[in-house]
């Protein structure tokens, strides 16, 4: 894998080793995501949930985000985000935490030190280490919607399986989704607030 824009173009990526279940977002996926993206990504505030590789959050810093959160479960991925890091000299706009996001999520402010994120991206597993799907999109929209992770005018992605389409809840609204193969890509911003009549 390779960076693919920004001023880290065209640098490697180091990859999580195999055996573990994690499914690196593709090359294609991810241009497509930051074509999407590119307007807000400059000087934006960027957690990575489910960060794997770090291939999204790296993306976003090659392509002028301030500063990057990465979370992920396994300290190997925590690893191999760590070395992709320092390739590419940015630990300084980026920290890395490890932690269950499946959990509440108000530890991630507290120990990022950042209230507030412009761009949210979640790529969790699609399935149990049994091979049964995961439904756990709408779960965390929800627990970032209740860490109040969210700046005003902040999207969330989320990247799911096709047979998993999460409703928003009542906060956010579903502006776009994007079909690749077995994964969807949808995008969410938060709905303005009623003036009242």
């Amino acid at each position: 894998m390779r960076i693919i824009a920004g001023a880290g173009r065209g640098r490697r990526i180091l990859s999580v080793p195999k055996s573990l279940p994690v499914r690196p977002i593709s090359d294609r996926m991810r241009q497509s995501l930051f074509d999407i993206l590119r307007p807000k990504v400059p000087g934006s505030h960027f957690l990575d949930l489910f960060a794997g590789t770090g291939a999204v959050g790296l993306e976003a810093l090659s392509r002028g985000a301030e500063r990057v959160i990465f979370v992920d479960k396994d300290p190997r991925c925590i690893d191999v985000i760590q070395k992709n890091l320092e390739r590419t000299n940015w630990k300084n706009r980026a920290q890395m935490h490890r932690g269950d996001l499946l959990s509440p999520m108000g530890w991630i402010a507290y120990r990022s030190g950042l209230e507030h994120f412009d761009l949210i991206f979640m790529g969790p597993p699609y399935k149990d280490l049994q091979g049964n799907p995961l439904q756990v999109a709408r779960v965390l929209l929800e627990g970032v919607l209740a860490a109040k992770l969210l700046a005003p005018g902040g999207w969330i992605v989320a990247q799911h399986h096709k047979k998993e389409t999460p409703a928003a809840p009542d906060e956010l609204e579903l502006f776009r989704r994007s079909r690749y193969g077995d994964t969807l890509i949808s995008f969410f911003r938060g709905r303005p607030e009623r003036r009242p009549s």
